[in-house]
């Protein structure tokens, strides 16, 4: 039996680490690139690839660190679980590796091998659940099990997240575009996974009167539940994870999703995706997951309107995970060719964007 006063110690040493992390990765670069089909419009990526555990999540895993710490639910002796279709998880895996806990992610059976890579590179242990299995349910019954806490990043997202205080991801953004002379941007782009990240920048962007022109775009795999909600206003209906853009899109919408923050949504075909994150790396020369090719087709959706209209701007996109993480997916011409993802004329994506239009669904409050 630990005793209070060692207890309060290592929470001490642990809240330490995890406010000096922050500060340490709050600033992700700010890519800026043009598209030649849309002259007066600005692109800015926000790069998220920068933390070191690789992804937009490492955010996340912090805040839920410092919640469940801080609430008393996670001790130097917590066993932590998450159920996670692994970005998540490698970010979890990081902190707890750094904070000296045992880390296990629950995760489908289909997650990248190369994410699957990553958790155990950090100490993480592994629990594959077959396809169309609970994972939430098999990771909270894990953490039962063994007298561990399972962080849920679903259900604990919107409440650990701090929309309002420093170096969160909307503050860096803006606090970015406001240095290089374009503070105002004409939307932002996000998908929705836990909703945190839409929360979050929603919630800001609200917060801020200066950024009171400024609208954001939800994208989602298409299928998923997140969409279907936002059209119906119905948060009980059911929808389908992508078996391709892993960290977004779900079966059924979480918690933390907050519609009435969302000005635009957008359903992306995972083949549109895959293409959007080939010419994503053709334009930037950096590799990017599914994830954030959906942010892109949104952005180029989005920069078609404003060049039809005539009309200027900049569009700011989250870029989520490196795609060296999907090097036996996505970036696999074998395995495209396997699963059926034609994606020829990426390099052309607005081209094929407009070709495919009629395939994407288009939502936006009145």
């Amino acid at each position: 039996m630990i005793d209070s006063a060692t207890r309060r110690a290592w929470v001490a040493r642990a809240c330490a680490f995890l406010t000096a992390e922050r500060m340490r990765a709050a600033q992700t670069p700010l890519l800026q690139f043009t598209v030649a089909a849309f002259p007066n419009v600005r692109f800015y990526l926000k790069d998220e690839r920068a933390h070191p555990s690789g992804s937009l999540k490492h955010r996340l895993a912090h805040a839920l660190f410092a919640h469940a710490i801080c609430s008393g639910n996670v001790g130097s002796d917590t066993l932590v679980v998450e159920a996670s279709s692994g970005s998540t998880a490698i970010s979890e895996a990081w902190f707890a590796r750094a904070l000296g806990l045992h880390f296990v992610a629950v995760v489908p059976d289909r997650t990248a091998p190369a994410k699957l890579a990553a958790i155990r590179a950090v100490g993480g242990e592994i629990l594959l659940v077959p396809d169309g299995g609970d994972v939430c349910a098999e990771a909270d019954a894990l953490a039962k099990c063994r007298g561990g806490w399972f962080m849920n990043q679903f259900d604990h997202a919107l409440e650990a997240t701090d929309w309002r205080g420093a170096n969160n991801i909307a503050e860096s953004l803006f606090g970015q575009l406001i240095d290089i002379g374009d503070p105002v941007p004409r939307w932002v782009v996000t998908g929705a996974g836990t909703g945190g990240t839409s929360a979050t920048i929603g919630r800001y962007i609200r917060h801020r009167p200066e950024l009171a022109e400024v609208r954001m775009c939800v994208v989602d795999p298409a299928g998923s539940a997140f969409y279907k909600a936002y059209v119906s206003g119905d948060r009980s209906v059911r929808g389908c994870t992508s078996p391709v853009v892993e960290g977004i899109g779900r079966g059924r919408v979480e918690r933390g999703f907050l519609p009435a923050l969302v000005d635009r949504m957008i359903a992306v075909p995972d083949a549109s995706s895959i293409a959007a994150a080939y010419w994503l790396r053709a334009q930037s020369g950096a590799a990017f997951g599914p994830s954030t090719g959906t942010n892109m087709v949104g952005a180029i959706l989005l920069a078609q309107e404003l060049e039809d209209q005539g009309e200027s701007g900049a569009i700011a996109v989250i870029g989520c995970d490196g795609g060296e993480r999907y090097r036996e997916t996505i970036y696999d011409s074998a395995w495209l060719q396997r699963h059926g993802y034609d994606i020829s004329g990426w390099d052309r994506l607005p081209d094929l964007i407009a070709r495919h239009a009629n395939l994407m669904h288009s939502c936006r409050t009145a």
